[in-house]
């Protein structure tokens, strides 16, 4: 099948797509984003293709809801895969059966027309093309779409209302390209549609689909910990922040309400279990650590946050803990006491005016192993310093 016959039946079976899946709730606005989200939230469709020569290439296509990857594209069979139960949206059987049969074709058509226009273009093997493609939840606003291209990893083109622009500092190349691509009116319908009414909906299905595991709070557990030397007289200072959801997390190194500028700040690692992990670092001289905190702020918390201090436990959860071992001691004593004190009727008490206790029955006061023990119970382990 030539090229240009392949783009031709890309709009029918479009339309087609259409008459089955338009909704009249179409332009209606999207559901509020989750609260606890920074920044609006996206769905976005990521196409890499990879062109050896005129032969060869490999395409990998995914879609995302954030930074939780929730659809993949199997070449081999040429199905979407769902990789979470609520990936599907709200979209209806016929809708999504539809959809996959239009990117089916569109990821079969597509090596085919670069490789026409190659020359044209002037792309020289072997080269890779990235596009991202979706669109984005606001509370207020209506959605916000977007079309970026790369060529070789820098960026190319995009869609801007209703025509391709290429992207400022690519040159006569990307002009070129959207010189080429702007002549194809059918095109830029199908494109206008993807981005202005179907991403919308299938966002908004997925936000109300996917409600229950997207608004999951899960408090964070925090620890520290010190690092390999970075040099003589110094010290690495690490928090550790785990198992903590949604992602969005504020976590900092401090000096009482000083905010340490050298805080070094990891990667955000997902657990299997959706939640996530982080590690924040900080450099400082041996004798300046005393008096250090790592302050974590999380939407689960309500407000309340960790902070945890360098070289011990903060002075009053020491004392809480100091009070509730104490409290601890006088009840074994006095527990031990009436354990063993001689059950004596009342007759015998008025009888016996100086009654006195056994040396053997005074109770055994708690050793220091006995102590370390519950301190360890109730306190838990004291920070590495």
């Amino acid at each position: 099948m030539q090229a240009t016959s392949v783009m031709f039946l890309l709009p029918m079976l479009f339309k087609g797509f259409l008459c089955c899946g338009a909704s009249v709730l179409a332009l209606q606005v999207l559901e509020p984003r989750h609260p606890a989200a920074e920044e609006p939230l996206s769905f976005r469709i990521l196409q890499i293709s990879s062109f050896a020569n005129h032969s060869w290439v490999c395409t990998h296509g995914s879609g995302w809801l954030g930074e939780l990857q929730t659809h993949s594209w199997d070449n081999v069979l040429g199905t979407i895969r769902f990789l979470l139960p609520w990936a599907q949206g709200n979209f209806s059987k016929e809708e999504l059966k539809n959809i996959q049969a239009f990117l089916k074709l569109y990821f079969h058509s597509f090596p085919q027309e670069v490789q026409a226009f190659s020359s044209q273009l002037q792309f020289e093997y072997p080269f890779e093309l990235q596009l991202s493609l979706g669109c984005l939840s606001r509370p207020v606003k209506a959605s916000e779409s977007f079309f970026n291209g790369a060529y070789q990893g820098s960026d190319f083109l995009s869609f801007q209302g209703n025509s391709w622009t290429p992207s400022l500092g690519a040159g006569s190349q990307a002009q070129n390209a959207c010189t080429v691509l702007n002549h194809y009116r059918v095109i830029k319908e199908i494109v206008e549609v993807a981005l202005y009414d179907i991403c919308p909906r299938f966002l908004a299905g997925l936000l109300q689909a996917g409600k229950s595991e997207l608004e999951r709070q899960v408090k964070p557990e925090a620890w520290l910990s010190k690092g390999p030397s970075p040099g003589p007289g110094r010290l690495l200072l690490i928090c550790h922040i785990s198992g903590f959801h949604p992602k969005p997390v504020w976590v900092m190194w401090m000096r009482g309400e000083q905010e340490q500028q050298a805080t070094q700040r990891g990667d955000i690692l997902p657990h299997a279990d959706g939640t996530w992990y982080l590690r924040v670092t900080l450099d400082v001289a041996a004798g300046e650590a005393t008096g250090l905190s790592c302050r974590v702020k999380h939407s689960s918390l309500g407000g309340h946050d960790i902070i945890l201090y360098w070289g011990g436990i903060s002075i009053v959860p020491t004392l809480i803990c100091l009070m509730v071992v104490v409290t601890l001691v006088l009840l074994v004593v006095v527990d031990s006491l009436f354990k063993k004190q001689p059950q004596i009727g009342t007759s015998s008490l008025l009888m016996s005016p100086t009654m006195t206790f056994p040396l053997e029955l005074t109770p055994k006061t708690p050793g220091t192993q006995d102590l370390s023990s519950a301190w360890h119970k109730i306190c838990g382990s004291k920070t590495d310093s």
